[in-house]
């Protein structure tokens, strides 16, 4: 049974200039491994981008509560390529009340646009 869906976009330009006008930004938005690639390098702004629209999708499919934390949800993509999502804390909690029991994640970034789609499943 789906619980929620929920659907984002974010403008990547928008986004890196977010980047760069706010110290702190990245701390408050991802957790370590969000931001870093397999190599150790850091991810470009394309991919934090469409981490960010993953977890307004995540939120949204949640119904959009106050009190979520941003790094109590975590994007990663497994060595197959598919996308997934890690929850802890805040969203973990919300996600049990409503009787989630697993996610489809989806998530594209082309044309300076991110999208990412979140289904809650019960």
């Amino acid at each position: 049974m789906i619980i929620g869906v929920g659907i984002d976009v974010a403008e990547v330009q928008r986004f890196g200039e977010s980047l760069e006008r706010t110290p702190g930004l990245l701390q408050r938005l991802f957790v370590e491994q969000e931001l870093l690639l397999p190599s150790g390098e850091r991810r470009g702004t394309a991919s934090l981008a469409v981490r960010f629209a993953a977890k307004e999708a995540l939120a949204k499919a949640l119904g959009a509560p106050a009190g979520l934390h941003w790094t109590d949800a975590e994007v990663y993509v497994e060595e197959s390529g598919q996308p997934r999502l890690r929850v802890r804390g805040s969203v973990a909690a919300r996600a049990e009340a409503l009787g989630v029991r697993g996610w489809h994640v989806s998530l594209s970034h082309d044309a300076g646009v991110a999208s990412a789609v979140v289904i809650a499943e019960g």
